[in-house]
């Protein structure tokens, strides 16, 4: 298992804000329904929701959870599907999940996506390649060099001087795989690395994209936070057809993005009210954070949060009807959404809350 963090001194990727690249066409317009088949007929199945609560998670006690919704044909397998990944996903969890899931990293990678004119789904996508790519990596570095120990960071030169190119190699990567997106050209490429300061050749970038493919084992379908969100949305439109679904999308990127970039300050947030709930505690235990990893990269338990708080903020007097469909379309009980929902609305309100205010 993996302790050791590589050390980066700074963010490798602030000089692109002073970048301009003109995009060769603009970014195609992507439906909230973009990735599941419409339908008339409607059908009603039994799901098993992976998500751990937090409640469950800050207890030890994970539960089964299990309910119904009406879902139109095709969107059932694609939930389904989204359910399984996630379980997957939580039950094969590195304890150092997110270590490259920084504000700034991923400040680096939705600069970059936007000043190429690309789907906010490449975006997260790339993070996705990143973090899972890095895993790999230094873990096979640690493994070749047995006389690190588990806590010493990682001092390694070379890795932190190829961090950026590997961090833009995951979002060319991640750009192949979108419909909605251009293929980031090698000559565009090579001049925006050129900008950075990194004499890059089209032959360099694809060896780049290799070493990445290699190391993800060219495994690239890996699931990310903005699918989780459509898939549950499109089942929302059908179930209860009176909710502004397509206003709702467009928040739900907003409040994605806000939840993404905030992502230490937010968790933090939720633990803590996850325990007040729980017990009379907040402050978390050491094994109590250990526990609560499951819950920063439950996508499900995110996908529906996510909902829940554009609802309030768009549509508050539908918005228990949402936390209500959205609990029995998961299985995620109404409290832990609704914890959700406050405590990310309390963050937009003030993005830096001190401490006294987390416990109240």
């Amino acid at each position: 298992m993996l302790h050791a963090k590589l050390t980066l001194h700074s963010s490798p990727l602030d000089v692109i804000t002073r970048i301009q690249i003109p995009s060769t066409r603009a970014p195609m317009a992507r439906p909230v329904t973009a990735f599941l088949p419409r339908s008339l007929t409607v059908l009603r199945f039994h799901c098993s929701s992976s998500t751990c609560l937090m409640k469950c998670c800050c207890s030890g006690d994970r539960g089964s959870l299990v309910g119904s919704t009406r879902v139109a044909y095709g969107a059932s397998d694609f939930l389904l599907s989204a359910m399984t990944a996630n379980k997957e996903n939580l039950r094969n969890l590195p304890k150092n999940s997110g270590d490259f899931k920084t504000s700034a990293i991923i400040a680096d990678i939705f600069r970059i996506t936007q000043q190429l004119g690309l789907d906010p789904l490449v975006g997260y996508q790339a993070v996705e390649l990143l973090q899972r790519f890095m895993v790999k990596h230094l873990t096979g570095y640690l493994s070749a060099s047995p006389s690190l120990s588990d806590d010493q960071p990682i001092h390694n030169e070379e890795l932190v001087e190829k961090f950026p190119l590997i961090l833009f190699s995951c979002i060319r990567l991640a750009s192949k795989l979108s419909f909605y997106s251009q293929m980031i050209d090698s000559n565009v490429a090579v001049r925006l690395l050129y900008s950075l300061g990194h004499s890059v050749t089209k032959q360099g970038v694809l060896e780049l994209e290799l070493m990445v493919l290699k190391g993800l084992e060219f495994r690239l379908d890996f699931p990310n936070p903005l699918t989780y969100v459509e898939t549950l949305l499109e089942v929302l439109r059908h179930n209860e057809p009176c909710v502004p679904v397509q206003l709702l999308y467009h928040q739900c990127r907003h409040v994605l993005l806000f939840i993404t970039l905030q992502r230490k300050a937010f968790y933090e947030s939720l633990l803590i009210t996850s325990l007040q709930t729980s017990s009379s505690s907040s402050s978390p235990s050491q094994k109590q954070r250990e526990k609560f990893v499951t819950v920063t990269e439950d996508y499900m338990l995110l996908g529906v949060g996510v909902i829940s708080v554009s609802a309030f903020i768009l549509c508050f007097r539908m918005w228990q009807q949402v936390v209500a469909e959205l609990s029995h379309m998961t299985g995620i009980t109404k409290r832990s959404i609704t914890d959700f929902t406050f405590v990310t609305v309390k963050l937009i309100i003030d993005p830096h809350p001190t401490s006294s205010h987390l416990t109240h």
